[in-house]
């Protein structure tokens, strides 16, 4: 059972004790990202995320880097289109000393000018790696494709052009302005001392007050692109309207996505690869953000099979929204989230996690017997419904990277 203190600046700290433990994992939750940014400071969330880590008033890059490997502790961070988050994890013993590493990461970074430039190569070079990676590559023209116009659609490493006009002073002038008191949650999992958790108290006290972000909702706008790129295979990404990280119907989905393309037994693995040998690699997934949501189905595949390929997964579709699911599947589906469930509770880190991802988004952090039961409750006949709502053919979006054909050519593959 969590706790949750709320500052009267209005951070909010959530610690979850666990007494078998050795282990503690602290992480500080910030609810910015790509699309809380203008498109003129496109990267910051990302590029501020890497800065933290170049060194403090007090501490030199390396001296934070050594201070982590003295005590076996692992430090992070991560941007996404919605959040950031530095995170770490330590022996219960080590915690003052975790918390006060990332504290002064957090407040008293330098953004030093030569830091700044040195940090720009590295996340151009990070830009380039994407680009060299076609599944990335393919999924990320996709988001663009189908959110153009809103903030959602910006890419999470910013553009050569955006990144190149940062500095240290519009860096630290952008987090002073995102990293709100209202926007911030702290999340403790695992074993720590009461006095552990005052000394976070005391340190986000010092936070001044100030309010939440905002962005502009996005629309989604069905949308066929392709990419040529010499590659040995074709990178295609089907997308379809999602539902929003807050949707009630996720329970449903997430199930759908089992169930049609979430493991070696569903109905795309075992057609498109098991029976019929088109490609390697086939499967399902939702993305899903505050106010909206994608479904994606990925394959590579050969350019001799991806037309047939493409034709099998429509017909798929259209069954699964004809027939339904049986019973069978949907009880495998129900283990697999159960047990992806349960499973995470043994680890700090996941439970941190999860104390940190939910209170950003719904305020609260639910016991996991009732997200069980949120799933347990979903039936057969929720799915087909779910299913007739989302994968409608007409409102298909796709991306295409390789020796690809022309966007019409794939676009016929899903005419109604």
């Amino acid at each position: 059972m969590y706790e949750k203190i709320v500052l009267p600046n209005g951070v909010r700290i959530l610690h979850e004790y666990i007494p078998y433990v050795r282990s503690v994992s602290l992480g500080i939750w910030v609810a910015t990202g790509a699309r809380y940014e203008d498109a003129r400071m496109n990267g910051a969330s990302h590029f501020i995320e890497h800065m933290l880590f170049k060194g403090t008033e007090t501490r030199s890059a390396e001296e934070l880097a050594v201070i982590m490997d003295t005590i076996g502790g692992q430090t992070n961070a991560f941007t996404t289109k919605e959040c950031t988050c530095f995170h770490g994890r330590v022996l219960d013993t080590h915690l003052p000393l975790l918390s006060d590493v990332l504290c002064d990461m957090f407040f008293h970074s330098k953004f030093a000018e030569e830091d700044v430039a040195n940090e720009r190569g590295v996340i151009l070079e990070e830009i380039d790696m994407y680009q060299d990676t076609p599944e990335d590559l393919a999924t990320e023209r996709l988001s663009s494709a189908v959110f153009k116009g809103f903030s959602l659609a910006r890419p999470i490493l910013g553009t050569k052009s955006t990144l190149g006009k940062m500095t240290g002073e519009t860096l630290r002038d952008y987090m002073a302005e995102h990293y709100r008191p209202d926007s911030v949650v702290v999340a403790v999992s695992g074993s720590y001392k009461p006095e552990d958790i005052a000394q976070l108290r005391d340190i986000f006290s010092a936070m001044p007050h100030g309010g939440r972000n905002s962005f502009n909702n996005a629309v989604y706008t069905p949308t066929f692109t392709v990419k040529r790129k010499s590659l040995e295979q074709n990178h295609l990404n089907i997308a379809f309207p999602g539902v929003a990280v807050t949707d009630n119907s996720r329970f449903t989905l997430q199930l759908l996505s089992d169930i049609l393309g979430g493991g070696m037994s569903s109905r795309l693995f075992q057609t498109v690869r098991e029976k019929r040998g088109l490609c390697y690699t086939v499967y399902s997934y939702g993305s899903s953000y505050i106010d909206t949501g994608l479904f994606s189905i990925y394959t590579a595949l050969g350019r001799e099979t991806e037309l047939e390929a493409v034709r099998v997964i429509v017909e798929e579709i259209k069954r699964f929204k004809e027939a339904g699911v049986t019973q069978e599947e949907l009880r495998r589906a129900r283990e697999q989230v159960k047990a992806n469930v349960l499973m995470g509770l043994e680890s700090t880190a996941t439970r941190m996690n999860r104390l940190g991802r939910n209170e950003l988004y719904f305020g609260a952090v639910p016991e996991p017997d009732e997200i069980i039961a949120r799933y347990d409750s979903v039936a057969a006949d929720d799915i087909q419904k779910l299913a007739a709502q989302c994968l409608d053919l007409g409102k298909a979006s796709f991306s295409a990277v390789g020796k690809v054909d022309n966007a019409e050519v794939y676009r016929e593959l899903f005419a109604q």
